[in-house]
């Protein structure tokens, strides 16, 4: 039984635009955020075991758990567009991510223009 290969950063970035999300990459991107959410979920299993062993509660831990579960949520939600054929495009323009930003933030959901026209209005009218 032969073992799929799957791609390696490098063989990702020497892809052409052409194969944008094609079946490889989805499937790295797969790879990659499962990984993730395994490792979110170890954390928080390390969290919360600590925290029993713990007589007070300190904020630090309470912050740092909270931390976990919003990014575990946003990695599945991540997950979720793979399955939905929507990963990797922007979700408020439809424009390609960019397999570099993904690389970078593979739970990205903006365009980096996008992110940063966001940022520039948050920082004039507030949240």
């Amino acid at each position: 039984m032969a073992t799929k290969k799957t791609l390696t950063e490098q063989e990702l970035l020497a892809m052409s635009d052409k194969d944008y999300m094609n079946d490889k990459q989805l499937e790295f991107f797969r790879n990659r955020l499962t990984e993730m959410e395994a490792e979110l979920r170890h954390n928080a299993g390390q969290t919360t075991e600590n925290l029993r062993e713990s007589t007070v509660v300190p904020d630090p831990a309470d912050r740092a758990t909270i931390e976990e579960e919003h990014a575990l949520k946003k990695v599945q939600a991540a997950i979720k567009r793979i399955d939905e054929g929507e990963y990797g495009y922007c979700e408020e323009t439809g424009e390609p991510i960019g397999v570099r930003r993904l690389l970078a933030r593979p739970t990205a959901t903006l365009s980096l223009e996008a992110q940063e026209r966001r940022e520039i209005k948050q920082k004039m009218f507030g949240d």
